[in-house]
């Protein structure tokens, strides 16, 4: 089950939301979640639920925007607002190929482009459990009439660009 939510609400209650989308997407497998649910994280941070370790979820969420994604799969999620990108991140996390696609693409979509390779390179890392630790400018994307195209086996790749362009979402899921 995917929910994402668009929402202007204080970025101190940004991570309580995300976590009420959990709740109510873990309602259809019977799940109760709650504060005192028992959460486990692997050596990289990445949580699972103690009594129910077929169940995978991941959340995000972002200035005006939260999202969550639960399967008996692995998967990640990550939610983005467009905004200005920033150079020296490309630099650190995209191959040169897809730096190449950004800065070639128009001004007025360039940051459109950055926001949607950079959400779909976060929702693998967190697929896979290993966040940040990963190698970023490993996972490589790029776009073919609407189709993401990949160098990683294993995992689908799905997006939702919302609200004329405004927000981004990319889900990661185990084959």
């Amino acid at each position: 089950m995917l929910m994402i939510s668009i929402n202007d609400i204080p970025k101190t209650e940004q991570h309580t939301h995300a976590h009420k989308l959990l709740r109510e997407c873990l309602k259809p497998y019977n799940i109760g979640y709650s504060e005192n649910t028992t959460i486990i994280k692997n050596k990289y941070g990445k949580p699972s639920l103690v009594e129910n370790q077929k169940i995978k979820y991941n959340i995000s969420h972002a200035d005006g925007i939260s999202a969550c994604i639960v399967t008996c799969k692995e998967c990640g999620i990550d939610c983005e607002n467009v905004r200005k990108f920033r150079p020296n991140v490309m630099k650190r996390a995209f191959s040169e190929s897809e730096t190449e696609l950004v800065l070639s693409a128009s001004e007025a979509e360039r940051d459109l482009l950055f926001f949607r390779l950079w959400t779909l390179k976060e929702a693998y890392i967190k697929a896979i459990g290993m966040g940040l630790s990963y190698p970023m400018k490993k996972a490589c994307f790029t776009f073919e009439n609407n189709v993401i195209n990949s160098n990683i086996q294993g995992y689908k790749f799905r997006q939702y660009i919302l609200h004329n362009k405004k927000f981004i979402v990319s889900v990661a899921i185990e084959l």
